[in-house]
């Protein structure tokens, strides 16, 4: 059975010499970051005659006894220096935050696990529970505490933001095999130093940037957007979609609003206009004026190819609505449908004729009804004189502006997992 050894066992505790004198006392065990999953241990730094001096790994016996000794010939007096790519235990990650990156949670490593692999100690695990703690307190009464579930070490991502000669902050790649509702956590439940952090690793990806600040809540939104001039803002607004970028930018300060306003692309500016004009309570507020539509004599085949261009949200794409020669739907296709009949027949053939809608004055809880009396996901918006189309009004739009600001921090999903 492998052993497992905790960073506790050896810190602030003192190393011997050959002899079984003490020589000084160990203040933190140093890892070496690279491709391993579990990084390995290459030495201790040691309080020596006032100053912190680095032991080589293969000069430290002990380990598995809990007992270090040095067992090198003399000591290197020089006071310890961190090298790049270095991670001090103690100081990096005890009772710091990090990454869950299975999960998607942030973590507060409690305690560290170290084993020996292959003739080498490598840092295998964290242990973000409270048994930790416990295991201090019992163990100086020779009380055994058995250790708890563990996080493994390669699924964990620390922050790095406080060390002045770490490696890369973040990698992106990591981040990126999360959903951005889950990055959107990690920065709410983070630190603002953490938090800037996440979102400089994510915007190696523009898009994926924008997906992130679309899940924020308005609160952070504004704390990362604060301290961007007003191109980068435009830049970053400028990949969201118009009815997102319309709520960010109803929350600016009115002096920032217009010139943030004038710098977007001329299409999305003027989407964003329109959607300003409208109280944000209303279906007007809340709709996206991108949806897929096709005319009353297009075929299946055609409706699916505009699926496929279009650049409409993928939650708005679920329904392909048919236009009389007026702009007035008549009809609603659900993309389930249209893949399961005949490309030649008519898209109308398999839509829904008998269609419900609201227009942009009605509230949060006409709309509410609508969608929840006829079952739908994406509810179409007509202009108030019945002459158009003018948007549509999806469900997840929806939930967000029903679930109050800040109930994912009230129903415990921005705590720290322990």
């Amino acid at each position: 059975m492998q052993q497992i050894l905790h960073l506790s066992t050896f810190l602030r505790r003192p190393i011997f010499d050959r002899d079984g004198d003490r020589i000084g006392r160990v203040q933190d065990l140093v890892a070496r970051l690279g491709s391993d999953p579990h990084p390995p241990v290459v030495g201790a730094v040691v309080r020596i005659e006032g100053r912190n001096t680095f032991i080589p790994i293969r000069k430290i016996g002990g380990l598995a006894q809990g007992r270090m000794t040095f067992e090198g010939r003399r000591v290197d007096l020089r006071r310890f220096e961190r090298r790049p790519g270095e991670l001090l235990l103690a100081e990096d990650l005890l009772a710091r935050n990090s990454i869950n990156l299975v999960r998607g949670r942030l973590i507060s490593a409690n305690e560290i696990e170290l084993a020996e692999i292959d003739g080498k100690w490598e840092v295998v695990a964290v242990d973000p529970g409270r048994r930790p703690l416990l295991r201090r307190i019992f163990g100086r009464f020779g009380i055994r505490v058995p250790s708890g579930p563990v996080v493994d070490f390669a699924s964990i991502e620390p922050f790095f933001g406080h060390v002045p000669t770490a490696r890369l902050r973040i990698p992106y790649r990591k981040l990126a095999r999360l959903h951005p509702a889950q990055i959107a956590d990690l920065v709410e439940a983070a630190s603002h130093d953490e938090g800037e952090e996440i979102i400089e690793a994510v915007g190696l990806d523009r898009e994926l940037e924008a997906d992130v600040f679309e899940e924020l809540d308005t609160t952070h939104q504004l704390e990362f957007i604060e301290s961007r001039s007003d191109v980068d803002v435009a830049r970053l607004l400028g990949r969201m979609e118009p009815d997102n970028a319309a709520d960010l930018i109803n929350e600016f300060d009115q002096d920032r609003r217009l010139p943030i306003l004038e710098l977007l692309p001329e299409a999305l500016q003027q989407k964003v206009r329109n959607l300003l004009s409208y109280n944000p309570g209303t279906a007007g507020g809340l709709m996206n004026p991108d949806f897929v539509a096709v005319l009353a004599t297009a075929t299946v085949g055609e409706a699916l190819e505009a699926i496929r261009l279009s650049s409409a949200p993928a939650e708005a794409q679920n329904v392909v609505f048919v236009l009389d020669e007026h702009g007035q739907p008549v009809g609603a296709a659900p993309i389930v449908r249209l893949v399961r009949a005949p490309e030649h027949e008519l898209a109308l053939s398999v839509a829904r004729t008998q269609l419900t809608h609201v227009h942009p004055h009605w509230d949060i809880h006409r709309i509410s009804m609508k969608m929840s009396d006829f079952n739908l996901t994406v509810l179409p918006v007509l202009d108030d004189e019945h002459g158009k189309m003018i948007g549509v009004v999806t469900v997840d739009d929806l939930l967000e502006e029903i679930l109050p600001q800040g109930w994912r921090r009230e129903f415990g999903m921005h705590t720290v997992d322990e």
